[in-house]
């Protein structure tokens, strides 16, 4: 059955407005694809209505859906190449070390940017060999990365020298108090302190080249391994964010032992139940959408963001209000986030499917919630004899990851 609920008066975010911009071409046609999708959803969600549901009506429901979620992945890959600033400099404009870098990436000169890390007592070079990349190129790399990769997206970023970053909470508060003008100031009680770790693992992608691309001067190498590693880098991220064990990995939200909203203590993430054994209630299946957007208090609450793979969202697309319009929204512009009760919905495929006792939704203030650390320092290794002819660039960084904050994020569990 259709959800019924009354249509919610409740506190929602205002979505952000970037600064107007004109669209390239291919996002404003993902963009037009995705409402003319959507309009075409409507209109069979209200013929199945109409006429009864029946496997024509929910095929084609599908296969819109299918549709809409095709075109969203295209608007954002197409924002996402708009988006990318090339590298500044030119002929006669380069850095000494990416002069050197190039002559290493295309002739296998190590003299030069050996020197020049020698120089600088550089703890870029690992026993397993490789040079540093410029920091032009590191810095890509991460724009890069946070456009395509769903969790970085939306969670806090922080670039650090060590191999483990370790931020200091109090684990019972700041002693604070209030005294009168002329009163006097007892000294409170020390603050309990505690720490969280973010080790930072080692990520690899290894693209390959031919000799004629290293030969061509016109190709940019750095826009190149830039080019190669995002998508490798940005899957193996994504996982890592969301399901990752800590174990070589970073350690994702979802791997945090979940508790009940009631029962919640630090240290878990709390969740409320969709009021089904194994997916969303037959009736009023939103309210439990409403309860997990309130579960969240409010200074976290108003930079809420939901999280969720597309067989979700696509069950979630069919949610109607009492007014008969749809809580899914697309997005208002090109390059923009759909939205569910104005809050944005961010699409990361590691999210668990709808099923029983699973966790297919998750909502929260990432920012504050999930923290990601990013070493100094990507490396890159040329190989001309494992793949001859070709040429392997082994390409690492360091990244860690893990919850920052247990009250920021929420899930939704498949549950009665």
């Amino acid at each position: 059955m259709i959800p019924t609920e009354t249509a919610p008066s409740f506190e929602t975010k205002a979505l952000e407005t970037p600064a107007p911009q004109t669209p390239a071409p291919e996002t404003r046609d993902a963009f037009a694809g995705v409402m003319e999708a959507y309009a075409a959803f409507g209109e069979a969600r209200d013929a199945a209505e109409r006429e009864g549901a029946d496997v024509l009506h929910e095929e084609k429901m599908e296969r819109i859906s299918a549709a809409i979620d095709e075109d969203l992945a295209r608007m954002r890959r197409a924002e996402a190449r708009t988006r990318r600033p090339r590298l500044e400099g030119g002929p006669g404009q380069k850095s000494e070390h990416r002069t050197a870098f190039e002559t290493y990436v295309r002739r296998g000169e190590a003299g030069p940017i050996g020197l020049l890390e020698r120089k600088a007592l550089s703890t870029g070079v690992a026993t397993d060999g490789g040079y540093t990349a410029p920091p032009e190129v590191e810095a890509e790399i991460g724009r890069r990365l946070s456009l395509v990769s769903p969790i970085r997206s939306i969670a806090s970023v922080r670039l650090v020298s060590s191999a483990v970053y370790r931020k200091p909470f109090a684990t019972t508060g700041m002693p604070a108090g209030w005294v009168a003008e002329t009163g006097a100031r007892p000294q409170t009680a020390t603050p309990t302190l505690d720490a969280l770790d973010f080790p930072a693992m080692e990520l690899y992608a290894m693209p390959a080249a031919t000799q004629g691309i290293l030969d061509d001067s016109v190709v940019d190498l750095e826009q190149w391994i830039a080019g190669e590693v995002e998508i490798t880098f940005a899957e193996q991220e994504g996982a890592a964010f969301v399901t990752g064990d800590g174990n070589g990995k970073p350690k994702g939200f979802m791997a945090v032992d979940p508790i009940a909203e009631s029962a919640w203590v630090w240290g878990k993430l709390g969740f409320v139940t969709s009021g089904a054994a194994s997916g969303f209630s037959a009736t009023n299946a939103a309210d439990r959408l409403i309860e997990l957007i309130y579960a969240l208090k409010a200074g976290y609450r108003q930079n809420g963001t939901f999280v969720m793979n597309r067989k979700t969202q696509a069950e979630i697309r069919k949610f109607k209000g009492s007014d008969g319009h749809y809580l899914w929204t697309p997005p208002n512009q090109p390059g923009g986030r759909a939205s569910l009760f104005n809050f944005p919905v961010v699409e990361a495929e590691e999210m668990p499917d709808i099923g029983a006792n699973s966790f297919p939704v998750a909502f929260g203030d990432f920012r504050r919630g999930y923290l990601i650390v990013d070493r100094m320092g990507v490396r890159v290794l040329r190989d001309p004899y494992s793949a001859k002819p070709y040429v392997l660039f082994y390409t690492t960084k360091r990244v860690g990851g893990g919850v920052q904050d247990y009250a920021a994020i929420k899930l939704l569990k498949m549950s009665l």
